[in-house]
């Protein structure tokens, strides 16, 4: 029985790295759609209302569910998540999306771990060696022959640096929003007894409010530009299956089978992510996104490898 459920758990990680693969291609057919920031403040609304009926549902239950933080302290950690986790990644990954292709921004991203480990030098006092610096740079290399040598042409060479690059931003945002996150379930605002699926709620809907502003200046000046049939489609697929279930599921990939196996999964959401761009947006393939990729994991692996010499060391 045990071996059947690990078979369904894995079945399950394969489906959020199909999940999160397709959400490349589709969020940049939302961005070509509406105005980015927009389109970003629509997904998270409907995310928020889902998180919500989540917390109801788990109340009725009988569960304990805290509605919103009860600690200043925590209070002023989750904006720091929520402008980063939310309003930073949004704004870079939906602006991104509109200049660049989504197979080469789903690669890109890739580039997350290495900004992870690096940035939990300051944020969580971890040691930091010439070797991280070393898969620093193998990884940039990785990024700058997927963005030099896309074979995504269509696109104007100075619309995918800038989106490219935007994309490389939202990494960033994304790792610093990871050391946060561990930061306050590790107690150090001086509170330890908080669940990821209330942190993730509690900065969504902080970072919603955040993203607010842009949409008012957006309807100022664009007017209020409605999506289409499928743009209600992107919307409910990124808020709804790429944002919650997928969020759901990876949860139980974590519990089940380990945090290390079930983010492994992970380095599959490229090879979606390039297939999404191909089957959505006509994207066309190459030489040169295989070996991007390789020298970003290349640089992904260096950091991991020496980050765990360094804690157990």
């Amino acid at each position: 029985m045990l071996k059947e459920n690990n078979i369904k758990t894995h079945f399950l990680m394969i489906l959020v790295a199909v999940i999160w693969g397709l959400s490349w291609a589709i969020g940049r057919i939302l961005s070509l759609e509406i105005p980015p920031m927009t389109g970003a403040w629509l997904r998270y609304i409907l995310t928020i209302i889902i998180f919500y009926i989540w917390f109801l549902m788990l109340k009725i239950k009988g569960d304990k569910v805290r509605w919103l933080p009860d600690s200043r302290n925590t209070f002023r950690s989750l904006v720091i998540i929520g402008f980063t986790g939310v309003l930073c990644y949004q704004f870079f990954f939906m602006y991104g999306m509109y200049y660049t292709a989504a197979g080469d921004a789903s690669l890109i991203i890739t580039f997350n771990p290495i900004f992870t480990v690096i940035l939990a030098a300051p944020l969580l006092g971890q040691e930091i060696s010439r070797k991280m610096f070393l898969g620093l740079f193998c990884g940039l290399i990785g990024v700058g022959i997927v963005t030099g040598w896309s074979p995504n042409t269509q696109i104007d060479f100075e619309d995918r640096i800038l989106g490219d690059f935007l994309i490389l931003c939202a990494s960033f945002s994304w790792a610093t929003t990871t050391n946060m996150t561990k930061r306050l379930m590790d107690g150090r605002d001086g509170v330890n007894n908080y669940t990821s699926l209330e942190i993730v709620v509690w900065y969504s809907l902080i970072g919603t409010i955040m993203m607010t502003p842009f949409v008012v200046y957006d309807i100022w000046i664009n007017g209020l530009i409605l999506p289409t049939r499928e743009g209600w489609l992107a919307i409910v697929y990124l808020g709804a299956f790429s944002t919650v279930l997928a969020y759901y599921w990876f949860t139980i990939g974590i519990e089940k089978l380990g945090a290390t196996a079930a983010s492994s999964y992970i380095f599959l959401v490229p090879l979606f992510g390039i297939l999404g761009g191909w089957w959505l947006l006509e994207e066309n393939l190459g030489y040169s996104i295989i070996i991007g990729f390789i020298m970003i994991l290349m640089g992904v692996r260096i950091v991991q490898i020496e980050s765990m010499r360094l804690k157990t060391s």
